[in-house]
């Protein structure tokens, strides 16, 4: 090669090195550039997986785990960088046949220790090319428990409307059968109005459970007297308490007011006096105070009845959840009242709370939201209440006062 030639060559590779050279300054400062104005689309992705609700783990084709994210962890289905041996099974079978697999990655044993850790997470496995698969997990607990409430209260209301409507096909054939004797048809007449009116009552209180617990907006909201409120509940209840010869005393009226659906809140109290009077043995007392406390409207109904076992206590405004069935069904109640109530304090901004014992009695106190607009100071005043417990002759002071009632114990029950 001549000279010529020589110099021709190193000017080409200087010349290729000097282009090089340039593309790759050009391409660093659009990079700086880049970085300078926000994240990398590389950056983003790291972020958007780290971030997700979902569990994900990428692993290769020895079902070792390349990468995941916090979350995953939280699901319990990678330990220690090692995933779920069901997570590992399910991406052999996604490499093997190149389509995604379900995956139940639900714990096995929960651990005593984390007591909100989630009860169901499935997972979808998916190739991804060259060996790696991604694992993509969901806490689907509530779903799951959702679906399960759903499934208990459809056969809860089959069974419970099963009841009325076979008792009332039998007593038509007696009234039939009977249709020479008066005083027989007079007798299982009864009857059936007696189980025609037990079943409407628990279509009435289906159709409010459900409005409650449905989308449907509450109606528009007017200002509600809490003493006008205690009042038309007591005479809901009145009959039933005087046939079982329960007295119900009530406190001074309060002056307070709320900021609700006047019905819904009648309904509510309604249901936790008649709730009082069915669990109480007959001519015990039942009584009824309302105090302004945090802002919150407190109407307590308390009874001196059979009392709730502490396991069963989070469990009585289940629907259909009945702490003594046998009196709950010589009674007529539905199972549905405590969940109404529930309900109705929820829809109102509050919340229903339970005190009981086992052989001494319970409280059970609706609380909502006070009317937003300031109330007028209360005179205070001091009363005495006294506990009827067995060889205990002793009161319990309690002052109510514009901020409340407070209660200074000097013996008995809470």
């Amino acid at each position: 090669m001549t000279a010529l030639g020589y110099s021709a060559l190193l000017i080409g590779v200087l010349a290729l090195g000097l282009v090089a050279g340039y593309r790759l300054a050009v391409s660093r400062g659009r990079s700086e550039r880049t970085r300078a104005k926000g994240p990398t689309v590389a950056e983003l992705l790291q972020r958007l997986v780290h971030t997700s609700d979902n569990g994900i783990v990428v692993l290769n084709s020895f079902g070792d785990v390349v990468v995941h994210n916090p979350r995953a962890d939280e699901l319990g289905f990678v330990r220690d960088s090692r995933p779920d041996s069901r997570a590992r099974e399910a991406s052999d079978r996604a490499l093997s046949t190149g389509e995604p697999v379900s995956v139940d990655l639900s714990p096995l044993n929960r651990d005593a220790q984390h007591g909100r850790a989630p009860t169901a997470v499935l997972g979808n496995v998916r190739p991804l090319g060259d060996g790696f698969t991604v694992v993509d997990a969901a806490d689907e607990s509530e779903s799951v428990r959702l679906e399960e409430t759903r499934r208990d209260f459809v056969a809860n209301v089959s069974h419970e409307l099963k009841t009325p409507v076979g008792a009332l096909a039998l007593l038509a054939e007696t009234v039939l059968d009977a249709a020479d004797d008066p005083d027989e048809v007079r007798r299982f007449s009864n009857k059936i109005l007696h189980e025609s009116t037990r079943l409407g009552t628990l279509v009435s209180e289906l159709i409010a459970l459900s409005r409650l617990q449905g989308a449907e907006p509450l109606p528009e909201l007017s200002t509600v007297d809490v003493d006008d409120v205690v009042e038309e509940a007591l005479g809901r209840c009145r009959v039933a308490a005087e046939s079982a010869g329960i007295d119900i005393t009530t406190d001074e009226a309060s002056g307070l007011q709320l900021e609700g659906d006047r019905t819904l809140l009648v309904t509510a109290l309604s249901n936790l006096i008649n709730n009082a009077v069915s669990y109480s043995p007959d001519a015990s007392p039942v009584s009824i105070s309302r105090r302004l406390r945090e802002d919150y409207v407190e109407i307590a109904v308390t009874d001196r009845g059979i009392g709730i076992d502490p396991a069963d206590q989070e469990r009585v405004f289940e629907r259909f959840y009945r702490v003594d069935r046998a009196r709950s069904r010589a009674t007529g109640g539905t199972g549905l009242g405590l969940a109404i109530v529930k309900h109705v304090a929820a829809n109102h901004g509050g919340e229903v709370k339970v005190w009981s014992k086992p052989g001494t009695g319970s409280t059970f106190t609706l609380r909502v939201p006070r009317h937003p607009r300031r109330e007028p100071a209360r005179t205070t005043e001091t009363a005495s209440v006294r506990r009827e417990e067995p060889g205990d002759e002793s009161e319990d002071r309690v002052t109510h006062t514009a901020e409340g009632t407070r209660t200074v114990e000097t013996g008995g029950v809470r």
